[in-house]
């Protein structure tokens, strides 16, 4: 059956003997400043990276000795949109994970293990989280697929294995920093004080909210953002740690990305296994400029997934 009571996991608990929660108005206020910080971080940590990206690149050297402003921007926009400078922005990620747990551990007196990170059985559940995060995607592509909504055409052309490597360290990055955000801190930082569907729910419209900016976006994309929410939230709860949500939500942006080559949240990369095509006309169920996450597909993938995180057996007549 399905159970809708939430039990407190051991983060929140951690939380609540440290220090009380605040009113939610001021949660959220504190929460902004926070993501603010952490986005400071992120310019603080690729500035020096981009610099090291101009400097190496003899068109650009040019462009600028020539004094071409025109040529320069225009090398300047390609070294933007070039994977190696994603895979720097998505390491640059790693800031939101340090911001978070210094305010956590100066301002809210909360240790690493309130944000969910749990020592006992880390690996186990990261592997489990990563695996389950590459087949849930795959649920969805292949969604599509039946449906005649996404073409795959093939081995990309553009697939470098290093390149391949070094996406897959930045997601890795990046789905962790997103869920200590706005999970680990943000969610547990309510529960604190609020019942925790309560805290629930307000993370997954902020972490949407955080997406509103992304290229593509939609009125169904961003109902998909808050459904992820909801369902990483609940995956949180359950396992009592952060270990595996992180991981999921990594390999559900990586395998989205690198391997099907479909737009990331509105966002794309050159370096993919597959090549893939969104056949046009189906926008509902594949999402459109803004990527499966943005489709039918998506919702019905994440639906399930909330069911899942919410059934419960019986066994021997009482509820495991």
């Amino acid at each position: 059956m399905f159970d809708f009571h939430l039990p407190s996991p051991a983060p929140v608990l951690l939380a609540r003997e440290k220090k009380p929660g605040l009113h939610w108005v001021l949660e959220i206020l504190v929460f902004l400043v926070v993501t603010v910080l952490s986005f400071v971080g992120q310019f603080i940590f690729g500035f020096p990276a981009l610099l090291v990206l101009q400097l190496s690149s003899p068109e650009y050297r040019a462009a600028l000795a020539s004094g071409d402003k025109d040529l320069a921007a225009q090398i300047m926009a390609r070294l933007l949109d070039s994977d190696g400078y994603v895979v720097l922005s998505l390491l640059a990620n790693s800031m939101m994970i340090i911001v978070a747990l210094l305010f956590c551990k100066l301002l809210q007196k909360r240790g690493a293990a309130s944000l969910g990170f749990i020592r006992k059985g880390m690996g186990r559940e990261y592997l489990a989280g990563a695996g389950a995060g590459a087949l849930a995607f795959s649920a969805a592509a292949l969604l599509c697929i039946v449906t005649g909504s996404l073409r795959l055409e093939g081995i990309s052309p553009t697939f470098r294995p290093v390149m391949f490597a070094l996406m897959l360290m930045g997601f890795l990055v990046q789905g962790m920093a997103e869920e200590v955000l706005c999970r680990g801190y943000f969610m547990v930082s309510l529960a604190r004080r609020y019942p925790l569907w309560a805290a629930v729910l307000a993370n997954s419209v902020l972490f949407a909210a955080l997406h509103l900016f992304n290229s593509g976006i939609t009125v169904l994309a961003f109902v998909n953002l808050v459904l992820f929410g909801v369902f990483a939230s609940l995956y949180f709860v359950r396992r009592g740690n952060i270990w595996g949500i992180g991981a999921f939500h990594a390999l559900w942006n990586f395998v989205q990305g690198n391997v099907y080559g479909v737009l990331v949240s509105g966002g794309g990369t050159n370096c993919t296994l597959l090549d893939s095509t969104s056949v046009p006309g189906r926008e509902l169920i594949n999402g459109g400029d803004f990527g499966l996450e943005g489709g039918l597909a998506v919702t019905a993938v994440l639906a399930v997934g909330c069911l899942l995180m919410l059934y419960r057996k019986k066994e021997n007549g009482s509820e495991q």
